[in-house]
């Protein structure tokens, strides 16, 4: 406590100022905008796209397998063939176009109850993979490998031409030595009385 000495000459305590408050963390944090907000757009972009062609194509697949099978299983629910034992003539013709038509109305909210499955499955997997893709810290790991694939050296053609030269060389040199060890094992159990017939039959 400090004192303030007046005009009339009276003093009067000041207190003294309260301590500053700590420093508060400064440093930048990821700013997330909308939904459909990209996260450090234009950043990443190959691994980015790469990411994004594996989810579709994992996400086609499965929405090919949810079609098949939602059709399959709901076609025959949906269809109850009526008897046709003890029918002759005319009333079996009728009895056998009503089953006719009702497999194939059976069939058709089949495939539109398949449509709406496999749409719906499209839609919230699409979402969770965009959401999952523009998370902050999935999208610093996908800039991160961008960046480290970009100091990466690459094999030249003319390197890449003679590598596989030389591996296409090494197999059938491998393949003939087998061939070889093969053919000579064989002779030799022929001579020996183990095998009836190898390689000299």
């Amino acid at each position: 406590m400090s004192s303030l000495t007046l005009k009339n000459g009276s003093q009067m305590e000041e207190k003294d100022s309260p301590d500053p408050s700590p420093e508060r963390d400064v440093s930048p944090r990821p700013q997330s905008g909308g939904f459909f907000s990209v996260y450090k757009k234009g950043q990443g972009y190959w691994t980015r796209m790469g990411t994004a062609l594996g989810a579709s194509l994992l996400l086609l697949v499965f929405a090919v397998f949810i079609f098949t099978q939602t059709k399959t299983l709901l076609a025959s629910s949906f269809y109850t063939a009526q008897p046709e034992e003890n029918l002759i003539g005319d009333a079996l013709v009728k009895v056998r176009q009503a089953n006719a038509l009702a497999a194939a109305n059976s069939v058709k909210i089949a495939n539109n109850v398949a449509v709406g499955a496999t749409a719906a499955v499209v839609l919230i997997g699409g979402i969770f993979a965009w959401r999952l893709m523009n998370k902050p810290k999935n999208v610093d790991f996908l800039v991160a490998t961008d960046v480290e694939m970009k100091k990466v050296n690459w094999t030249s053609r003319a390197e890449l031409i003679g590598a596989t030269k030389i591996v296409i060389i090494f197999l059938f040199v491998i393949a003939a030595l087998l061939f070889l060890i093969d053919v000579g094992t064989g002779m030799f159990f022929q001579i020996i009385g183990l095998l009836k017939f190898g390689p000299l039959s």
